[in-house]
Order: structure tokens, then sequence, then C-alpha cells
């Protein structure tokens, strides 16, 4: 079956979720700076978490842009995805409203792992459908996805001893992700390029051929 529906669907609940995100910041009362400072913690937690949708976003972009078809395994992948995602606006808050305290940020990295895992699942199951495609040849061994999985495995722990800590390795993993996937690039771009030796293909008309003959070329 056709992917638009579902990347029209993903694209809506992830638009929804970051709008979720932005009403729960409440601006202060005071009408100046300083009113802003406990306000530091919420600041911080709300661009980790606007930088992780935004990276979840590009890069279910680029899967679907290769995949070919989706199925019903396929469509329930990417509802488990979702949901994991949908609770983000709720530990976003939880978190920054608590100044990083252990269980908030426990339970923070705990959302973005089961969405990691989850996004894993979902290429997985795009692979398995189209084991001779280019998606599958890209994606290969997804050691990037293995070393975030692992990165946030790592933190969550860590968050009962050194909350900060976790939160650093949080935002090292996005780093690592805010250049869209390379190796879905390529495939993108080598199919760009086969496309254009299509598009500069130019037609030579004879000389002699009347204005009523070229309605006639293709």
């Amino acid at each position: 079956m056709g992917k638009g529906r579902l990347e029209a669907f993903s694209d809506g609940v992830i638009a929804i979720i970051i709008t979720i995100m932005v009403l729960e910041l409440r601006p202060p009362h005071d009408p100046d700076f300083a009113a802003l400072k406990p306000l530091g913690s919420v600041a911080a937690s709300y661009a980790l978490s606007f930088v992780t949708l935004g990276i979840y976003w590009n890069n279910h972009h680029h899967l679907f842009q290769v995949a070919r078809r989706v199925n019903g395994a396929i469509l329930w992948a990417n509802m488990h995805l979702l949901f994991w995602l949908s609770l983000i606006p709720f530990v976003t808050v939880w978190m920054g409203e608590n100044d990083f305290a252990k269980a908030p940020v426990v339970l923070y990295g705990a959302a973005l792992l089961f969405a990691g895992v989850a996004y894993f699942i979902l290429a997985q199951a795009l692979v398995r459908d189209q084991p001779d495609s280019e998606l599958a040849q890209a994606i290969g061994r997804d050691l990037k996805g293995w070393i975030s999985l692992i990165g946030y495995a790592v933190a969550i722990p860590v968050a009962f001893v050194a909350p900060w800590v976790a939160f650093g390795i949080y935002i090292a993993v996005n780093v690592a992700w805010l250049i869209p996937d390379r190796r879905i690039e390529r495939v993108i771009g080598g199919r760009e390029e086969h496309g254009d030796h299509h598009i500069h293909e130019v037609v030579v008309v004879p000389p002699h051929a009347h204005s009523d003959d070229l309605s006639e070329v293709p």
C-alpha cells in the first residue's frame, strides 16, 4: 500500500506534539528579565525536546523517502514510535519544572530510550518488507542507532546519581543526530542524479520540421 497517508499522519502528530510543548511554556507575570531566571530549567528542557522531535521528524522523513511501500506491520511500528514521542511533552514539563531532579530525568531518558527502540523497530520492519531495496543497503548494521540506544541506556542509571551528567548525555546523542542520516542521503542523492540524466535528455528536431509536427515530439 502507499506511504502517503502514513507520512502525512506522522507529520501532523509530531506538529501537535511540538504545539503542546509550546503551550506548556508559561510566561512570568513580572515585566522584567529577572523574572525569566527561574524559567531556565524549563527553557533548557524545552530546547532539548524540540531538537529531539526535530531530529525524529527529519530522519523519519528521510526513511520514508527511500521506502517504496508500507504494510500493516509498518503502520503499527510507526504508531508505536508516535506513542513514545507523544510522551515527550509530559516528561519535558516534569523535568523542567523540577530543575532536573532525579526521577524526572530518569523518566525522560526512558521515554527517549523507548522512542529510539521504536524507531529501530520501524526501520527494521521496512527492511524486512523490502530486503533488497536501497533502504536495506543504506541502513546496514545501523551502528549509529545502536550507539544512541546504548547512550540512553547508560544515561538512565547515571541520572540516579548525577542528573546533569545524564542530561549532558541526552544532548550528546542529539548532537550526533543533528546531521541527517548520510547513508540515506547518499541513496537519495544517487537517485536524483540518475533522474537528472533523464531530465536533461535533448530532443533534436529536424530543421525542416513544420510547427504542426512539433506537437508530436515527446
